[in-house]
């Protein structure tokens, strides 16, 4: 817990805790990889699949583009970015899900929190509103669009906590992604790596520890456990 001195008294006030969006609250990546599937196809550039789009998993759209090229030579026309989310808009407003037990989560969640995310404001808001998360975070919505790097550069964790008036070192950050996990310990934050998303596999838990996530959880009530165990009611 984290105390404020009020002058005559100290008051006890729950770690900020910082939510990666994609993969975290909601189960959209295998939905994103399906969008830019089929994207890529419809502009002639074929072999962009799952295995690669798994590689740019916690990027921002344009180094996801970026990485692409590298990884299969395909340079995406600029002037059809907009292309991406239109079609992941669509996937999204059919088929999106929150991941399991997130709103129960949410519900007993006490203190401050917010999202910081790669994806563009625009999703993260469609996101939330598809899935009925929309109210567990009114205005506290940031997007790598609002800093200079993406991840896994520090940079949205470190301004979502000036936003929330937080120390950094006080911040909890729940990524899904080594990217996410290497920018909050970038950023001097506690990282707990989730693997409950539809996107999992056998090497994530791994590979997020490796990228310095302090406890991996598989579900919300692990990672209500953790919190716990930190001093934070969840």
């Amino acid at each position: 817990m984290c105390e404020i001195d009020s002058g005559e008294k100290r008051v006890a006030r729950s770690r900020p805790i910082i939510f990666d969006c994609d993969g975290v609250l909601v189960d959209s990546e295998p939905l994103a990889a399906r969008a830019y599937e089929r994207v890529y196809d419809k502009h002639g550039m074929p072999g962009v699949h799952g295995g690669i789009i798994a590689q740019c998993i916690g990027m921002k759209q344009s180094d996801i583009i970026a990485k692409i090229r590298d990884l299969t030579g395909h340079q995406f026309p600029a002037a059809a970015d907009g292309d991406i989310w239109a079609e992941t808009k669509i996937l999204f407003s059919q088929e999106l899900k929150p991941t399991p037990d997130i709103t129960a989560f949410l519900e007993t969640l006490a203190g401050d929190r917010c999202v910081a995310s790669s994806s563009s404001v625009e999703r993260i808001n469609h996101s939330l509103t598809v899935t009925g998360l929309s109210g567990f975070f009114g205005d506290a919505i940031y997007s790598s669009s609002m800093v200079k790097r993406g991840k896994p550069a520090p940079d949205i964790f470190l301004f979502a906590a000036d936003k929330m008036g937080a120390k950094p070192a006080d911040c909890i950050v729940i990524e899904d992604s080594p990217f996410g996990i290497e920018g909050a310990v970038a950023a001097g934050m506690m990282a707990i790596g989730y693997t409950g998303g539809g996107h999992t596999y056998a090497e994530h838990g791994a590979r997020l520890t490796a990228a310095g996530a302090n406890f991996i959880c598989s579900d919300w009530q692990e990672v209500s456990r953790q919190l716990a165990g930190l001093g934070v009611p969840a």
